[in-house]
C-alpha cells in the first residue's frame, strides 16, 4: 500500500525542500511516485513533461524546417478550400 511521504528535514532536493511536492513510498519506504501541486509548481511539471517527451521521441525521424513549412502551407490550402 502507497502512503504520502512527508519529511520535515531538508533532504528531498539537494538540501532544499520543496513546497507542494511529496514523494508516495511503498511500505519499505521506496519512492514510487511524487504528487505535484500544480497552483504551486505549474511551471515544474511542464519542464518535466516537456522533457519526458523529447526523451520520448529522441529516436524518431527529423524534418528539415523546409518541410515542415512545406506541409502547413499544404495544409493550410486544403482547409481554404
Amino acid at each position: 500500500m502507497l502512503k504520502s511521504w512527508f519529511q520535515k528535514s531538508k533532504t528531498l532536493t539537494g538540501g532544499r525542500f520543496m513546497k507542494g511536492v511529496q514523494f508516495l513510498v511503498d511500505e519499505k519506504g521506496v519512492r514510487t511516485g511524487v504528487l505535484i501541486d500544480l497552483k504551486k509548481n505549474g511551471k515544474l511539471w511542464e519542464d518535466f513533461f516537456d522533457l519526458a517527451l523529447a526523451r520520448e521521441r529522441i529516436s524518431e525521424p527529423r524534418e528539415s524546417l523546409q518541410a515542415v513549412k512545406e506541409q502547413l502551407k499544404k495544409a493550410k490550402r486544403h482547409s481554404n478550400g
